[in-house]
């Protein structure tokens, strides 16, 4: 069966971003529907996967990634409004491949994400 998995890595500081707000979203035409909330772990991962068995399925969905969060807690100082509070990423998923893994390495000032194995 197949699954959604992510991880955060923190190239500003070299190592997992633990404690990240991660929320998966379907798109349903114009309607966003929440289908997970999680937390990364202190290795920058979730502990389980974001989608997986009967709700795995084709689509369009959205990763938001709470970065803001996570280097205001680290003490660090960002411009209000942070360049990057919320981190985006809408992509797309063909059911009929087992495994996606979208990780994050992102930074205060820019991001990048790849899909990985």
């Amino acid at each position: 069966m197949g699954k959604l998995t992510t991880h955060v890595l923190d190239a500003a500081h070299g190592c997992p971003g633990s404690s990240i707000k991660i929320e998966l979203y379907r798109i349903e035409g114009a309607s966003q529907v929440l289908v997970a909330s999680a937390q990364t772990n202190h290795d920058g991962r979730c502990d389980a996967p974001l989608l997986h068995g009967e709700d795995y399925r084709s689509g369009v969905y959205q990763l938001q990634f709470h970065a803001g969060d996570y280097y205001r807690a680290r003490g660090v100082t960002l411009p209000e409004p942070a360049f990057l509070d919320v981190v985006v990423l809408r992509f797309g998923i063909d059911a009929g491949q087992e495994h996606y893994h979208v990780p994050l390495l992102i930074s205060p000032y820019s991001y990048s994400t790849y899909r990985g194995s």
